[in-house]
């Protein structure tokens, strides 16, 4: 990864041209995939970064991981160490991959982290409420796979009427803030008034937690993994009955056209100052090269300007005190090129080879 220097490349923002180097902020400006490019960027804001993520890329294929931890990085690390080789183990035994495959390797790594929860717990109590947003998307043979569990989120711009570009949200966005989700939770939950309460003006699952699904979050899982009145952040006054939260990601499969331009794949830090129009035309209207970054930065001055600051006044502020402004964010854009996509398509007459088969080892690990 690359530290933001300002003069590394000519495509900065303008009013940036003479600023100070946010050094909180990473970068891999332009890289190659099987059919296109990509970009991405992470700028850090906790005081240790729980936005972990990885693209991993290969000849047939490629694959995007954005992780957003939350109560600390164990989730997102564990998810980013063990969730594309549980796809590629499930790929390899069956020979593809399809929205059921993505669904086990999701289940597979939730497993994995409650059984790490489950033998650590007794010297680390707080690893049963670190958990973590999980957003994978797979580009394989000209179809694009998406999951996702809590509010990161996969945006494709595709061209519309009069050549317009145009934002398509993939995922939805499981955050107790949309009435949707509240419904969904009191209805899973109807003997329960307390399953969604205000709680300082934002709406909390148990006046706990925002996101509706996630890996980890033990404690609002299983009984087993309740914490005790001495950590009353996250103690609850009865034992929960059933799963509060659930790792059951939402899917999507889009065979991509013509008309497909990029895909943005985003923790929520990203879409808190930035609306999916909004993101798609400056990918539209930029240059590739550095356009995660640009993307960062564009939301960075956006939460500056809310606080009544400029940028270079957020650049001076260290780790941990930054997340009074802004979240982690990570950034992945995705460029896809038709004609190297076409090249790609899996032919009726010949045997379609394994998506094992198709994509390396780790190539991406962002962090």
């Amino acid at each position: 990864m690359n530290k933001d220097y300002n003069n590394s490349n000519s495509d900065e923002l303008e009013e940036d041209s003479f600023s100070l180097r946010d050094s909180l902020l990473w970068c891999r400006d332009l890289e190659k995939h099987s059919c296109g490019d990509f970009s991405f960027a992470v700028v850090q804001a906790n005081e240790i970064i729980e936005d972990h993520s990885q693209v991993e890329t290969g000849k047939d294929a490629i694959f995007v991981g954005v992780y957003d931890g939350h109560g600390g990085p164990d989730a997102s690390r564990f998810i980013s160490d063990h969730l594309f080789q549980n796809l590629i183990r499930l790929a390899r035994a069956n020979g593809t991959i399809s929205e059921d495959i993505l669904r086990n390797a999701f289940s597979a790594t939730e497993d994995g982290f409650l059984a790490l929860v489950r033998r650590s717990c007794g010297i680390k109590p707080l690893i049963a409420a670190i958990g973590s947003c999980c957003l994978v998307g797979v580009i394989w043979r000209g179809t694009l796979y998406v999951a996702n569990l809590g509010d990161s989120r996969a945006v494709i711009g595709y061209l519309g009427r009069s050549n317009k570009i145009v934002a398509e949200q993939l995922t939805r966005d499981h955050n107790a803030s949309i009435e949707e989700v509240r419904q969904e939770l009191r209805s899973l939950h109807p003997d329960d008034s307390h399953i969604v309460v205000m709680k300082h003006g934002v709406w909390r699952i148990k006046g706990i937690i925002q996101v509706s699904r996630s890996i980890g979050d033990a404690y609002l899982k299983r009984p087993e993994f309740s914490l005790d009145p001495s950590f009353p952040r996250f103690h609850l006054s009865e034992p929960i009955r059933r799963p509060v939260l659930t790792a059951e990601p939402s899917l999507c499969t889009r065979v991509l056209q013509p008309s497909d331009k990029f895909l943005i794949f985003a923790s929520d830090g990203l879409w808190e100052h930035l609306t999916n129009q909004q993101a798609v035309e400056i990918v539209s209207n930029s240059p590739r090269a550095g356009i995660a970054r640009r993307l960062i930065k564009t939301a960075l001055n956006e939460a500056a300007r809310k606080r009544e600051m400029r940028y270079d006044d957020l650049k001076k502020v260290d780790k941990g005190i930054r997340r009074f402004f802004h979240d982690d964010i990570t950034v992945v854009v995705i460029f896809i090129d038709q004609e190297s996509l076409s090249t790609k398509m899996p032919v009726l007459e010949q045997s379609v080879k394994g998506f094992a088969d198709s994509i390396g080892p780790s190539n991406f690990n962002i962090l």
